[in-house]
């Protein structure tokens, strides 16, 4: 079987999320076992009612919402990091049975850089050794990417801000940041 290739999309711009959603519905359209793993996000976003109405995608992320990490607690940092890790583990569980054909890992960039995750269990999920016998097409979002990252991405996408709405003082809207 041809192994999958790594997607990288970063940037202080918006449109990293929306961008791999877009990706995980065309490969369930398709016919694809989408794994969609969010970190960092508790609260309802729209992107869940969408996702989890599409046969083939299955979703995993916290159901408690830590708020933002400047924010959080010694305490909170610590339950948050195993979550995050119990859904590595279960990420790469599925992956090295072939259980998912893409595997998004939506906003991994911010618990990586905020020692909030194994980097030792994502660089084993995003390495492709040959004793790995399926290896997922694989979407990584989120902003600062550490270079061996972007090193192992196949695809990295840039998305750059040129205008946004924040800077006049206008907010997040349901159903359109979130």
């Amino acid at each position: 079987m041809e192994k999958g290739l790594i997607h990288l999309y970063t940037g202080e711009g918006k449109g990293k999320t929306t961008a791999a959603v877009g990706l995980a519905v065309r490969a369930a359209g398709a016919g694809k076992k989408v794994a969609f793993v969010q970190f960092m996000k508790g609260r309802d976003t729209g992107e869940l009612h969408s996702l989890c109405r599409i046969p083939g995608i299955e979703i995993l992320r916290s159901d408690r919402d830590f708020g933002f990490y400047p924010h959080m607690t010694d305490a909170q940092k610590e339950e948050l990091t195993r979550i995050h890790n119990s859904l590595l583990k279960q990420t790469l569980t599925w992956t090295l049975g072939g259980e998912a054909d893409v595997v998004v890992l939506d906003e991994v960039t911010y618990p990586l850089n905020w020692n909030l995750l194994d980097e030792t269990l994502l660089r084993r999920l995003l390495s492709r050794t040959d004793d790995k016998p399926y290896f997922p097409e694989i979407v990584c979002t989120g902003r600062d990417p550490q270079e061996w990252l972007v090193d192992c991405a196949d695809y990295v996408t840039r998305m750059e801000c040129v205008k946004h709405p924040f800077d006049r003082g206008i907010g997040a809207r349901e159903g359109i940041e979130y």
